[in-house]
């Protein structure tokens, strides 16, 4: 099942104490999963209106939610925030899975 994180002070602190990588097409934030005595992963995802009206927004959010699920997330133990950035929206599918994998490999996200 997929964990979403839905609290806002827990988004929060996953912005001010993760850790974080960036590169054109998103940031991803990581941090130990903060729920006590459970060791399910969560993630969130965050597509602001800098990126376009409503539709495009829901759709890059959906997206972003299926690249995670094909990454192999959520992960066990991890709290994984991903913010989309604009370059998300001119690349391809592919090109975008591989460099949000490669951000989650170097922040030592385990498969």
């Amino acid at each position: 099942m997929f964990r979403t994180i839905r609290s806002a002070r827990d988004i929060d602190t996953l912005f001010r104490t993760g850790d974080r990588r960036a590169n054109s097409h998103a940031v991803v934030f990581v941090n130990p999963t903060s729920e006590p005595g459970k060791n399910q992963g969560r993630v969130a995802v965050i597509a602001g209106r800098l990126l376009g009206n409503a539709v495009l927004r829901n759709r890059i959010r959906r997206l972003l939610r299926e690249m995670v699920r094909a990454l192999g997330g959520p992960w066990p133990g991890y709290d994984v925030l991903i913010v989309a950035r604009k370059a998300l929206l001119r690349s391809e599918l592919g090109e975008a899975q591989r460099e949000i994998g490669r951000l989650l490999r170097d922040l030592e996200v385990p498969k």
